[in-house]
């Protein structure tokens, strides 16, 4: 019998921190209903959010090269989610 052991989101998150960073396609009412502290943003614009480990914005931009240099410039490793 296998021992597996699942981690809890947050502690799957501590895993990358600091190191990791995802590269993922957002709409701005999306961010504004996660991030309910974000300033006011145009509805229904799609950005690149460079977003840390546990989840946190990095980097928002219509670019995705943008957000990506944002990664190399913290010297983050990416991954992208769909």
């Amino acid at each position: 019998m296998k021992n597996e052991k699942s981690l809890s989101m947050q502690e799957f998150a501590l895993l990358g921190e600091g190191e990791i960073a995802y590269l993922r396609k957002i709409r701005t009412d999306e961010l504004s209903k996660k991030f309910p502290n974000m300033p006011p943003m145009t509805p229904g614009i799609s950005l690149w959010g460079l977003f840390g480990a546990g989840g946190e914005p990095i980097i928002l931009s219509d670019v995705r090269a943008k957000a990506l240099e944002g990664a190399n410039d913290q010297e983050l490793k990416t991954v992208t989610l769909q």
